[in-house]
């Protein structure tokens, strides 16, 4: 598994988006950036905020595709073309409604499990879905006929915070998994909960 060298936050852009569910993925990026104190920059070719900035003693690309959700992959294919970036360099972080919120996991490949930023890198790589991911939990509104205006609805109070934790807790296990120690970082953040 080679090393990361991007992460990608997925979302919609606007501010009619900015707070809703789907948006956990662009989250986590706009923190990590704000941790370190480096400005996301809207970057034309990629249609996307980018940043360039040095994580665990190596230079690493932020990435906030501003396409929409569905279209996330062109923007993800046209900073890997310009910067000579595989699907393996790419740790893509995003909702995930079969996970409470307050919970993230690592994964590495696998299906899209429905999720259309998702569908689209992979499409947009040639069908390569070989990049790990981060799945910031989101919960399931219970009933599937609802998942489309629950993934757009804004969490509330309690629900934000414990999604904001797990965040902070990513941010924690992150070096270990940009040195390439991803049982450790997955250990950490899999026995993390920040639910009631």
């Amino acid at each position: 598994m080679s090393q990361v060298k991007a992460i990608v936050g997925l979302g919609n852009p606007g501010p009619k988006y900015d707070d809703t569910r789907h948006n956990a993925g662009a989250w986590l990026v706009d923190a990590i950036a704000r941790h370190h104190h480096v400005s996301l920059r809207l970057e034309k070719k990629f249609q996307a905020l980018h940043a360039r900035l040095l994580l665990a003693g190596e230079e690493r690309h932020l990435l906030i595709p501003q396409t929409y959700m569905n279209r996330s992959g062109a923007s993800v294919a046209a900073l890997c073309q310009f910067y000579k970036l595989t699907s393996n360099d790419l740790l893509i972080a995003h909702d995930e409604l079969d996970l409470s919120p307050g919970t993230a996991r690592y994964k590495h490949g696998g299906g899209h499990g429905g999720h259309n930023g998702l569908r689209d890198i992979a499409s947009a790589l040639g069908n390569d879905k070989s990049f790990s991911r981060i799945r910031v939990g989101i919960g399931h509104p219970g009933d599937s006929s609802q998942v489309t205006q629950y993934v757009l609805g804004r969490p509330g109070k309690s629900e934000r915070s414990a999604i904001e934790a797990a965040l902070d807790e990513i941010q924690t296990t992150l070096p270990d998994a940009l040195a390439g120690d991803w049982s450790k970082a997955m250990n950490r953040l899999h026995s993390f909960s920040a639910s009631d």
